[in-house]
């Protein structure tokens, strides 16, 4: 997919309500055409670009009243440019945690739900160099929303952000979720990591590799 910015202004964009308006049920560029209120030539425009960025793609066709019409869905890439709910039921179910555990207990539950995560990520890294696992592990960021970069700083490898923190939403409620993400990177990257992470109004990832083994 090409690097289509998708924020708000994208979504009140004509584009981004064609793409709603899908994802809501409506399926034909003629039924696009009337709620809407644009040109079936117009739609038709914009279902291309959609197309070809990969975020809408045909799924037959739809009886109309004197000739089916191409049927339009969003595609599983779409579906991930809509706002989630995932940041409130996180925080929800650790301040329950909170009230049940003692602070070490639920460090080690986070440890342990990094551990888990490797599993189910793109972990695997042929790389031999430290900077190279490193590059991996930035790179398991990015698959869970984080925007990190690799730097050599004298004798040290850090993982900074300067924004784009995975856990942004929670982490300054609940600045344990650092552990989270400081166990997945040991777990990938196959030493020490020290996380030193701002979690103030912008959150900014900072985690320190150690050249020594776990």
């Amino acid at each position: 997919m090409k690097s289509t910015k998708f924020g708000q202004t994208f979504f009140d964009s004509t584009r981004g309500r064609v793409l709603d308006s899908i994802r809501n049920g409506v399926s034909t560029v003629e039924e696009l055409s009337r709620q809407l209120e644009l040109t079936d030539n117009a739609v038709r425009a914009h279902i291309a670009t959609l197309e070809r960025d990969r975020l809408v793609e045909q799924r037959g066709l739809q009886r109309g009243s004197r000739k089916p019409h191409f049927a339009y869905r969003l595609t599983s890439e779409a579906e991930h440019l809509f706002p989630k709910a995932y940041h409130t039921l996180l925080s929800r179910l650790l301040v329950v945690l909170k009230l049940r555990l003692e602070p070490e207990q639920l460090q080690e539950i986070l440890r342990d739900v990094a551990r888990t995560l490797t599993g189910g990520l793109n972990t695997r890294t042929e790389a031999n160099t430290l900077a190279g696992r490193a590059e991996t592990a930035v790179a398991v960021l990015q698959e869970l929303g984080g925007s990190s970069r690799v730097e050599k700083d004298g004798e040290r490898f850090l993982v900074r952000s300067n924004s784009g923190c995975p856990f942004s939403e929670v982490v300054t409620e609940h600045p344990e979720i650092c552990r989270l993400a400081e166990t997945l990177l040991s777990e990938i990257i196959g030493t020490k990591v020290c996380e030193n992470c701002d979690r103030g109004e912008s959150p900014r990832c900072t985690f320190e590799i150690s050249e020594g083994d776990l």
